[in-house]
């Protein structure tokens, strides 16, 4: 390829990963204010302003995980027709993440980049193209967070549950209330500094793989333009989401809601201080299943939980696959 077709091809490759951080704004960052919305701490526009804020603000201030899906899933320095390899992988992401949108399922974009991902680099170079150790401890932590999740949803919820037995009940919601919006904006800030460093992290591959940069440390322009497009994703909602995670698992009630929020707010963080990416949509979910099953086990919509669980787990296969389908049919025109 020449120098004006590389160029080129380097800017679809950045306004592709912009959308899908686009639209991981408003498909996966409904999860973090669901609670909030469907206990009625906060208005819908608030929610979502507050979301849409701290977010942007969250996504400004690491890029350890960035550096990770820069360098971990693929060599990009070795990686065999790169821009073909990421333009796919980014296709086959955006498709899933709206599939999954348009049906209201809380499927995790996080499994989707990094499923095509994998799947674009073995089309083009065989299973060798992958980093094995990095992929693996990516896998690890996509894998185990959620069971950490749940597992914290229910140690909060008892605790809560302890310390508030004899309390008046309708009074104790009413002040959970505020302090929901508190724990709203906190998840909030955590799935900026997780999932928004995400598409940092392609674009900083494909400038790699095309001579535009020489380290895997992630540019500021990158950092900017990635929290701003998720914040304006943020901005647009995304109600189906909202009322899958906020109703339909259980019915939440503030002090639910707070559990919730800080379960799945410190594996997020917790996750992003180690730099690795973890899928916000099964954390919360599963934070709330937690929450759930300590407040009354018979009380959660087990069908719903099944159904999310089906999506999560064919997500990475079915997205590697789609991915591949979409390199072989780029790499005829590039």
């Amino acid at each position: 390829m020449g120098i004006d077709t590389v160029f080129i091809i380097t800017i679809l490759i950045v306004i592709a990963a912009l959308a899908f951080d686009f639209i991981n704004g408003f498909h996966d960052t409904a999860n973090a204010i669901a609670t909030s919305v469907s206990t009625k701490a906060l208005r819908p526009r608030a929610a979502i302003l507050l979301a849409a804020t701290m977010n942007f603000l969250g996504a400004l201030t690491f890029t350890g995980v960035a550096q990770t899906i820069t360098r971990d899933i693929v060599d990009p320095f070795t990686l065999t027709n790169g821009s073909a390899v990421i333009l796919a992988a980014l296709i086959s992401a955006i498709a899933w993440n709206l599939i999954t949108w348009y049906f209201g399922i809380p499927s995790s974009s996080s499994h989707a980049l990094i499923g095509s991902i994998a799947g674009a680099a073995i089309a083009a170079a065989g299973f060798s193209a992958l980093n094995y150790k990095g992929f693996l401890k990516i896998l690890e932590a996509l894998l185990i967070s959620p069971l950490i999740a749940f597992t914290f949803g229910f140690i909060i919820y008892f605790i809560f549950k302890l310390t508030l037995k004899n309390l008046n009940l309708a009074k104790t919601n009413k002040r959970f209330r505020y302090i929901q919006i508190a724990t709203a904006a906190l998840q909030s800030y955590t799935h900026g500094t997780n999932d928004a460093q995400k598409a940092m992290g392609i674009i900083t591959m494909a400038l790699i793989a095309n001579n535009y940069h020489t380290t895997t440390d992630i540019p500021f322009w990158v950092q900017f333009s990635c929290a701003l497009a998720m914040g304006l994703g943020t901005s647009m909602g995304g109600w189906k989401i909202i009322k899958t995670v906020g109703g339909k698992i259980m019915k939440i009630r503030p002090v639910n809601g707070v559990a919730a929020d800080l379960s799945s707010a410190i594996i997020i963080f917790g996750a992003t201080l180690i730099h690795l990416p973890v899928s916000t949509t099964h954390v919360i979910s599963s934070s709330i299943l937690g929450v759930g099953s300590s407040h009354r086990v018979k009380g959660v919509k087990w069908d719903t939980a099944q159904r999310m669980l089906i999506t999560w787990v064919i997500t990475l296969p079915i997205s590697a696959t789609l991915a591949a389908v979409c390199y072989y049919i780029l790499n005829i025109f590039m």
